[in-house]
């Protein structure tokens, strides 16, 4: 089975762009429906239970960061891989409320596939 990506990002463009890499590279893909509030995020990723987040750090309503407490602070999610990306460097914040992994925008997208394959690799 193929490893699944949890795509959550506001910035639609971006988005179209992400799916459409995951699945060139063998990921299955699933989209946040909802970004209403920290909890209704949480309801999506629990549901999906995929095996990376690639989180932004600033999306519209709700801050990446944020998020990223929630996941880890949940007993269903806190397993879950995750890779947060942002056009500023604040990969040392990231990974200590417990990113996986760092991508600074803009990246090429090879560099993202293999931050991607190994968080998979290290949280199966």
């Amino acid at each position: 089975m193929n490893p699944k990506v949890m795509l959550i990002e506001d910035d639609h463009t971006m988005m179209l762009l992400l799916t459409t890499l995951m699945r060139f590279e063998g990921f299955e893909t699933a989209v946040l429906k909802n970004d209403e509030s920290l909890e209704t995020i949480m309801e999506d990723i629990r549901q999906e239970m995929p095996d990376v987040i690639l989180l932004d750090v600033h999306l519209g309503r709700i801050n990446g960061l944020d998020l990223l407490s929630a996941v880890r602070q949940d007993e269903k999610t806190h397993r879950i891989g995750v890779v947060m990306s942002s056009g500023m460097d604040v990969s040392k914040r990231c990974i200590e409320l417990g990113a996986n992994a760092f991508i600074l925008k803009p990246f090429m997208p090879e560099d993202l596939i293999k931050q991607i394959r190994q968080v998979v690799a290290t949280t199966e």
